[in-house]
């Protein structure tokens, strides 16, 4: 078979530079590992970090283009990479608008969400985050039968709840009458839809992005093949030229007159990466890594057979999140990734020894690097996110849903430990059961005035952003926790994905040992090293750079020298360096 681009992987960064070539006229083609595409970008919240996109501009946010530079040097320090944060921060702007002027991928901005570490210089409270346009599958075609649905644990019934007002309204049905008649509508158009179609057709997050981008590859007759995993790369003159593809019918050859882009997801659920490179994890299973089982290694070992080099020395090998297990009816398990409850008002995080470590409203990667740092040396790493019944009831913990879904089954299935008191509750935890109730006394102390002395809930713009904004308080992520019965759910160590990779330009082209580009190879999404080094500087640093680095490296496969679209983005963060470095077009 031969095409001009051949892609590894379907998740975002992948099908993004396969439609940004396509739309330049090559040929490409998608191969994808799994019988389904989307890769965890399908099991994703979807949000994208872009600082300077169109829409913000739109909305009369317009910051000085040094602002995110100055953020991201003082938050990346020693890792801060000067020429690829430019080549992200030049190019996102322009993937945004590229991709909503071109293709079925629209967007809906994310302007009130604040960056992570609001006490760092260059943070900005707003007009950083895009996320996908929900979507209705019926658009996608008989192509929605080959797309990834939305993560089981975090549907409900299979259906996605979009982040932001959506997910707001579930929180706040028992108490609005607006949320409870958007709950009511959204339920009932699943309900047709599963009648009609057995599955979720109201399509948002990952899978509405996955959705809108599949859509546009197969528009612009992108060939999407799955379950097709590429054994070994071919070379021409020493240069990559296509892969060896494994297929029902056998191996094929494709052959790439222009590369090669490995897209296939990193290394998460790579037991032998894991436990060499993840801290604290002697056999590598005690990491809970929420990406599909697919995604394990294989475009990092392709890489590396090309001569590439896998980049260890970054701040943080995966991106934290911290995971709690969920045991199904069925007998299966699942992960669920604790994203939303922490910051909300009334719980808090102890270690076995009842002690709080952490601000829990900061970030999931904070939360998770401060728990593998302060969990005692020879135990095993774990904590307990702490609540009352009526946290529980409003909010809901984990996978235990809130008021009116039943609470007894998740305490029956033992993922949630139940105690009428405080000391109870640690004894069922194996928490030290003196050393809890102390904890939750003093946290309780100040709490009724909607203080936390100790970490600080509810000091920066994200913790509040992520807080109840219908909380009868001073403060939106600090309530008392002191109404029992009391609950507890078990959390461990476990990412969105991982962040060393394969060495890259800005161009997203793969390095060699002597950092020379690799020809005919590129390297996107978690196949790359992390353009942030290591680090969580804001929600949306995962997908924002996977799809910004895929459309860089589209059209460098394509010799694209001018950006397509007339600059929607207006001059988009750092547009006056990109100004100066890439032609715009006048079409």
């Amino acid at each position: 078979m031969d095409c001009d681009l051949l892609v590894v992987g379907s998740g975002a960064s992948g099908l993004a530079a396969a439609v940004t070539a396509a739309w330049h006229g090559l040929k490409v083609v998608v191969v994808e590992k799994d019988a389904v595409f989307g890769g965890a970008t399908a099991w994703s919240g979807g949000w994208m970090w872009v600082p300077g996109n169109a829409l913000a501009k739109r909305a009369g946010i317009d910051e000085d283009p040094q602002q995110p530079r100055t953020y991201l040097k003082n938050e990346l320090g020693a890792r801060f990479d000067a020429p690829r944060v430019d080549a992200f921060l030049d190019n996102c702007p322009h993937m945004v608008s590229f991709f909503d002027e071109h293709t079925a991928l629209k967007f809906v901005d994310g302007n009130q969400i604040p960056d992570i570490h609001g006490k760092v210089d260059g943070a900005a409270t707003q007009g950083h985050q895009v996320i996908a346009a929900p979507y209705d599958g019926r658009e996608v075609g008989p192509l929605i039968e080959r797309l990834r649905k939305t993560m089981r644990e975090t549907s409900f019934m299979g259906m996605p709840i979009m982040a932001g007002a959506d997910l707001m309204a579930f929180l706040s049905m028992t108490r609005s009458l607006k949320s409870f008649i958007h709950v009511t509508k959204r339920f009932t158009r699943h309900l047709l839809d599963l009648a009609l179609y057995g599955r979720a057709m109201q399509l948002v997050n990952g899978v509405a992005l996955v959705a809108r981008l599949a859509k546009s590859a197969e528009d612009l007759g992108v060939m999407l093949m799955e379950s097709a995993p590429a054994q070994r790369l071919v070379f021409a003159d020493g240069v990559v030229r296509g892969a060896v593809v494994k297929t029902a019918k056998g191996e094929i050859e494709i052959r790439a007159t222009k590369g090669v882009v490995l897209a296939a997801g990193g290394f998460p659920h790579d037991l032998k990466r894991r436990k060499e490179l993840f801290p604290r994890t002697p056999t590598g299973r005690e990491h809970l890594a929420l990406p599909p089982e697919s995604c394990s290694g294989d475009g990092i070992s392709l890489g590396v057979s090309a001569g590439g080099c896998l980049v260890t020395d970054v701040a943080s090998p995966a991106a934290w999140a911290p995971v709690s297990r969920v045991t199904h009816r069925d007998g299966s398990d699942g992960h669920f990734p604790h994203i939303i409850d922490r910051a909300k008002p009334g719980v808090i995080g102890v270690l076995s020894n009842g002690k709080r470590f952490v601000n829990e409203a900061d970030g999931y990667y904070d939360y998770t690097s401060a728990m593998v740092a302060a969990s005692p040396e020879g135990e095993e790493v774990a904590s307990w996110l702490i609540c009352d019944h009526r946290f529980l009831r409003r909010y809901g913990l984990g996978y235990a849903r809130p008021f009116p879904l039943p609470v007894g089954p998740f305490i029956r299935s033992g993922y949630l430990q139940c105690g009428s008191t405080i000391e109870e509750l640690a004894k069922h935890c194996g928490i030290a059961p003196d050393a809890l109730a102390t904890t939750v006394k003093r946290y309780n102390e100040h709490a009724r005035q909607g203080k936390d002395p100790q970490f600080g809930r509810g000091s920066t713009p994200y913790n509040r952003k992520g807080g109840d904004p219908l909380h009868q308080g001073p403060n939106p992520c600090v309530a008392p926790i002191e109404n029992g019965p009391f609950y507890a759910v078990k959390v461990f160590p476990g990412s969105f994905g991982t962040f060393a990779g394969l060495k890259t330009n800005g161009s997203a082209q793969a390095l060699d040992h002597h950092d020379k580009p690799i020809p005919g190879l590129y390297a996107v999404g978690t196949d790359m090293a992390s353009v942030m080094g290591g680090f969580y500087p804001s929600g949306g640093i995962n997908l924002g750079p996977a799809m910004t680095f895929g459309y860089v490296a589209g059209r460098h496969a394509a010799g694209a020298t001018k950006y397509e679209d007339d600059d929607a983005a207006g001059t988009g963060d750092g547009a006056s360096q990109a100004a100066a470095r890439v032609p715009i077009p006048t079409h």
